[in-house]
């Protein structure tokens, strides 16, 4: 992921300077717009969430095939937030997003979980639906290139947390009763590229960020029974996530 953001960047680079080249007269728009110490806007975007799985023991079935691994569908999401901006210098800008995300994700395990603890099950126990609404907090550096006619690339990093409205951390029923469960709040770092358009009478900023989740979401079963075909073998189940977003300032 990491690497799709570097080639993104040098394209959105490219893009500009050859803008620059060709089109040396261009009037400025918005000329003052970044001159100014505080600026705001809002975002409207989508993302894409899923996970990532560390298993305790790598399972094999007679074959010496691997069925540990939880097949994950993800589905896209939609997000909506508000922006503040402040100016440190030219090229260095410190952001704040706090926005709304909404995500979609199913989590599908192998039947041998089942087979292994002697379980009974049927199609239901095999499938789990994680909906999640995160009220996102993010904290950014934005690092600029030289302002190109009206074109900027940057690049942005930062950590977040982030609230997840769906957690069901405190449920006492657990994937024995049909509830997946994760915690409230998690921490994450965050990468990402965009350019700003400076438009007649706005600035317009589409940007993709890739959000790596820093802490385990996973809370256990209760298992009181024996254990969890669910989330026995689970060392550590992390959010992998990726923003798109569209600002208008």
């Amino acid at each position: 992921m990491k690497k799709i953001f570097v080639i993104l960047f040098i394209t959105l680079t490219s893009y500009s300077a050859s803008a620059q080249l060709f089109n040396k007269e261009k009037i400025l728009n918005n000329e003052n717009f970044d001159k100014d110490r505080f600026s705001w806007g809002y975002f409207l975007g989508f993302n894409h969430y899923g996970f990532k799985i560390d298993y305790k023991e790598e399972l094999t079935d007679a074959n010496g095939r691997d069925v540990t691994d939880i097949q994950i569908k993800t589905k896209l999401g939609f997000s909506v937030g508000l922006l503040g901006n402040m100016r440190i210098n030219d090229y260095l800008d410190l952001r704040f997003e706090p926005g709304l995300y909404i995500s979609n994700r199913e989590l599908i395990f192998p039947e041998e979980n089942f087979q292994a603890l002697g379980i009974s099950y049927n199609e239901t126990y095999l499938h789990r639906e994680v909906k999640s609404t995160y009220v996102h907090f993010p904290l950014l550096v934005k690092f600029s290139a030289k302002r190109l006619n009206n074109f900027k690339p940057f690049v942005v990093g930062g950590f977040s947390t982030s609230l997840n409205l769906n957690s069901n951390q405190d449920n006492p029923n657990d994937n024995s009763n049909g509830q997946f469960r994760m915690k409230k709040s998690t921490f994450y770092y965050e990468l990402g590229v965009g350019i700003d358009f400076y438009l007649h009478y706005f600035k317009f900023t589409p940007s993709i960020r890739g959000v790596f989740a820093l802490n385990d979401e996973l809370v256990p079963d209760n298992a009181v029974d024996g254990a969890s075909p669910w989330t026995d073998n689970i060392e550590s189940l992390k959010t992998r996530g990726v923003f798109i977003n569209f600002t208008f300032q």
